[in-house]
């Protein structure tokens, strides 16, 4: 785990000697900011939950920019040669990938609590929901990078990794909320499926439901992205 723990230590690091970084932050304080504007309205409920809605679908694009060269840049570069004879395993490197990322997801939510900040002197939020919301928005991020580190991993392209991503969270989250709220007289069966898709059990999560199922869906899947990427590098490794 120590090795790990190396390993996302310098991919977080890695990531404040980039402009991405600060461009996709600043994009997203800012996006999010629009967002929680239209729930900071006198005589309105002190809450979060259209900020929080909104955050998913600011992730589902921006996520995959900041997880696009996880691999595919090492991959492009030759670096991975040098980091798959180090005495590191295939786990080792895509959790400490992850994990690198992943802390970034965090430090870019951090600055959104300045909105539980304005909403506790200017009203009387229910910190419930909000803490649910932000745990909401944690599992999801998590889920998102993972599918992000596992397309990064199939490809050299960063370009190819992104739009792979992109075109994945989107069917796993736009397209199952665009369905349900756009065609009427669904049959039971095909609303039972809607119901599993990412947006609809993470809208539980901001309406402050904590469903002990959508958090094991959230953590199995992102298991499941990370297992899938240790594959791949595991048969890349044997090339």
């Amino acid at each position: 785990m120590s090795r790990a723990t190396a390993i996302a230590r310098r991919e977080f690091n890695s990531y404040f000697y980039s402009p991405i970084a600060y461009v996709v932050i600043a994009a997203f304080l800012i996006a999010s900011g629009f967002a929680f504007y239209q729930d900071f309205v006198p005589g309105q409920a002190a809450a979060m939950r259209n900020t929080f809605n909104w955050m998913v679908w600011f992730l589902v694009f921006l996520t995959p920019i900041l997880s696009m060269g996880l691999l595919s840049q090492e991959w492009a570069t030759g670096t991975i040669e040098t980091l798959m004879t180090a005495p590191v395993t295939d786990t080792d490197v895509v959790v400490g990938k992850f994990l690198g990322n992943f802390g970034l997801l965090v430090v870019m939510l951090l600055p959104t609590l300045l909105y539980v900040v304005l909403l506790a002197i200017y009203g009387r939020p229910d910190l419930g929901p909000i803490f649910s919301g932000y745990l909401g928005i944690l599992l999801t991020g998590a889920l998102f990078v993972a599918v992000g580190l596992f397309c990064s991993s199939l490809t050299r392209s960063q370009i190819v990794a992104v739009v792979l991503a992109i075109l994945i969270l989107c069917l796993a989250t736009v397209v199952p909320y665009m369905i349900r709220v756009s065609v009427a007289n669904l049959r039971p069966f095909f609303l039972k499926l809607l119901d599993q898709a990412v947006y609809r059990r993470y809208s539980d999560f901001s309406r402050g439901v904590l469903d002990s199922g959508n958090i094991i869906f959230f953590l199995a899947a992102t298991a499941v992205f990370l297992f899938l990427t240790t594959k791949v590098l595991e048969s890349r490794r044997w090339k």
